[in-house]
């Protein structure tokens, strides 16, 4: 059984190791893969491992002895999941495995911006505290968090946790989901529809996947319906915004501030209207990659190749 790992870099850096994977089968590890690679790489594997590199129709055609991609993400809109459910191929992926650790993103992005604990280290370091004239100073809003309303889009695992620490910060919970009423923990606010949620929000935050119906659903139209002065937090998927409106409503100050961990193009365009924009703070889609989260999806990916193997595959996707 040959195992080819097209982008191994990205799930372990060099602090993990392979050698489970390695006893399961003949496994090569290239830490990136181009595009133009991929076919050449993987020709002859029964089994590739892909993050980030695309297995599109044309690409699975190519390929005669691939069984199996298993996808080392949650997310799995880099293969085109019919078409290798067509030719008997299948696909698997790693949900769950980040959860605590997006959750906590979420909250380093919202309360950096409400407490701006980046800001006063930086003016700090510059001299401003030790030439101060008092025992403090703050020149920006300083923002409490208990009482606030936090709306959250999509209500998986990583959007209930998001709810149940908001509520632990004292803060009250409307959600926008599919799931019944009866179904939810009592501090959390069902939203009719879209409107009324940003309609209601100090915080909005994003976790819904990415769809045809979820892409761009941050607009210039939508923002126009937020709070004035509300913040926004995306660690789902860069497409669930439009990054020029987002930008134009920062720079008018319609809106306040937006916390993103993801972005649209990864690695951003040096044009991207949201890098140059104060009010901005971008980090590089690594909500998902501490070690103890790295950890777990090792170990649930290496399980997922052991169950194919066995014929027994778990965490399949499905069309």
């Amino acid at each position: 059984m040959k195992i080819v790992i097209l982008d191994g870099k990205f799930v372990n850096p060099g602090d993990l190791s392979w050698d489970e994977l390695r006893e399961i089968g003949d496994t090569i590890i290239y830490d990136t893969t181009s595009a133009e690679d991929v076919v050449k790489r993987a020709y002859d594997a029964d089994i590739v491992i892909t993050n980030k590199v695309v297995f599109d129709a044309a690409t699975i055609d190519s390929l005669p002895n691939l069984k199996y991609i298993g996808v080392s993400a949650t997310g799995y809109n880099i293969v085109d999941v019919r078409h290798a459910a067509e030719k008997g191929i299948i696909v698997t992926n790693i949900p769950a495995y980040s959860t605590e650790s997006v959750v906590q993103m979420v909250f380093a992005h919202i309360l950096n911006i409400t407490n701006r604990v980046g800001y006063y280290a930086d003016e700090n370091r510059s001299g401003r505290w030790s030439k101060n004239d008092g025992f403090c100073y703050w020149d920006t809003p300083l923002i409490e968090l208990d009482s606030k309303t936090i709306g959250i889009v999509g209500l998986g695992n990583i959007g209930k946790r998001t709810a149940e620490v908001a509520h632990a910060f004292g803060m009250r919970v409307v959600a926008l989901t599919s799931k019944e009423t009866s179904a939810l923990p009592p501090y959390i606010n069902k939203a009719d529809d879209i409107d009324y949620l940003l309609s209601q929000s100090d915080i909005v935050t994003l976790h819904c996947p990415l769809t045809e119906e979820t892409k761009e659903i941050i607009n210039s139209n939508s923002i126009n319906k937020m709070k004035k002065g509300a913040i926004l937090i995306n660690t789902g998927r860069g497409g669930l915004i439009n990054e020029h409106d987002v930008a134009e409503a920062l720079k008018k100050e319609i809106l306040a501030w937006y916390g993103t961990d993801v972005l649209t193009d990864e690695p951003p365009l040096e044009d991207s209207p949201l890098l140059t924009c104060k009010n901005a703070f971008i980090t590089p889609h690594i909500a998902w990659a501490t070690l103890e989260a790295r950890k777990r999806l090792m170990n649930i990916l290496v399980d997922n190749v052991r169950k194919f193997i066995s014929d027994k595959p778990q965490n399949i996707v499905k069309p």
